[in-house]
């Protein structure tokens, strides 16, 4: 799990940079409707860098292959999601916009995973 926690410090790294870039960069650039998912796509990417320490955490307590299922489905999930996000407002790349719904569901995916995983600890595991 110790590369998903620099996955998770890289995505909270560049979640704050997007997010300072979109209120200082392109204020004047964007329309309210554009900066509002810019602001989306900054504001998931960094609840799910932090979601990724949980995950970390949880496959320390013996969370095994969900947990590891619930990462990398939460990582390609941001990656699509925010990604496709970045692209549709910063380069009018229209052809992400089917790509969106794809990431919301992979990070939705991560999260039923990450549950799935902290049911099936056992009492003793969590008391390390």
């Amino acid at each position: 799990m110790k590369t998903t926690i620099v996955v998770a410090s890289v995505l909270g790294l560049t979640s704050t940079m997007l997010g300072a870039f979109g209120a200082h960069a392109l204020q004047d650039k964007l329309t309210v409707q554009q900066l509002q998912s810019f602001e989306t796509a900054v504001r998931y990417q960094m609840y799910h860098a932090l979601a990724l320490f949980a995950v970390s955490w949880v496959s320390l307590l013996g969370g095994g292959r969900l947990a590891v299922a619930s990462a990398l489905c939460m990582v390609v999930g941001v990656v699509l999601f925010s990604g496709s996000i970045y692209g549709l407002v910063l380069f009018e790349w229209k052809w992400l916009g089917p790509v969106t719904p794809l990431g919301g569901i992979l990070m939705m995916a991560g999260w039923v995973l990450l549950a799935i995983s902290c049911a099936k600890l056992s009492l003793s595991e969590t008391r390390r």
